[in-house]
């Protein structure tokens, strides 16, 4: 899906084009955004803002989306983007706009925050999985290859069960926020045949290398990406695994 396989994960309001030309020396991929696309989502976004959240709010969503990956045309990543919304109207919208770009569609049920959750998004989808697969194969339909971005350790919430929903439904990746459940990428590889990028705490050697033993196919990056040092470590050690998995 993309090499090296080191991804730069979403931050909400700071994940913009310039970010990931920053940080594309070291990265295969980036997941841009999030984006809340449609009014639901929007107006939970503007809540988050009210409470000194950072967050995208452009006039026009799907236009800022398509201005953003234009931006970043020149750049050897794959370009990706993360979307939040409740409609599969507005996800279909989305997702032609990325499949213009050859860029991925990542639809966000990862998010906490209560806001986005009273709106029907974040983990609210996520504890939904027909309303998933149909956003899933609505995006997947668009042309756009599909990730979804997930987090561990939602009560109710099995991920094996959810990799195997969405990857019926057209999914292509599955991005696993692990939280304090590594062992959780074990369970999500074995569910499904998804491309899978485990996430969370990945600053360095040992904690790449954890995830890749757990068998994801790639790791991102977060909160430090926009570190220098911590994308080479981390890079680094990605390649260092698969160069050893091919001598095998």
């Amino acid at each position: 899906m993309f090499q090296p396989r080191v991804a730069l994960a979403s931050l909400s309001g700071e994940a913009d084009a310039t970010w990931a030309r920053d940080g594309a020396e070291h990265a295969g991929c980036a997941f841009l955004g999030g984006i809340s696309l449609d009014d639901a989502t929007r107006a939970a976004a503007r809540r988050l803002v009210d409470r000194d959240r950072s967050e995208f709010l452009p006039d026009d969503p799907m236009a800022f989306v398509d201005r953003q990956l234009a931006a970043i045309r020149d750049v050897p990543v794959r370009p990706a983007f993360n979307v939040r919304s409740t409609t599969t109207e507005a996800t279909e919208r989305a997702a032609r706009v990325c499949a213009d770009h050859g860029a991925i569609l990542e639809l966000n049920a990862h998010c906490r925050q209560d806001e986005m959750c009273a709106a029907g998004a974040g983990e609210t989808i996520l504890r939904d999985p027909d309303r998933l697969a149909a956003h899933v194969r609505t995006a997947s339909r668009a042309g756009a290859p599909v990730s979804v971005k997930v987090r561990a350790e939602v009560d109710g919430v099995d991920l094996g069960s959810v990799a195997e929903t969405i990857d019926t439904a057209g999914a292509s990746a599955i991005h696993v926020d692990a939280m304090d459940s590594e062992a959780v990428v074990a369970d999500v590889v074995d569910a499904a045949s998804l491309f899978v990028i485990a996430n969370n705490g990945v600053r360095g050697r040992a904690t790449a290398r954890e995830y890749l033993e757990f068998g994801a196919d790639a790791v991102s990056v977060g909160r430090p990406s926009d570190d220098p040092d911590v994308l080479r470590a981390v890079r680094e050690a990605v390649d260092d695994w698969f160069t050893q998995e091919v001598s095998r």
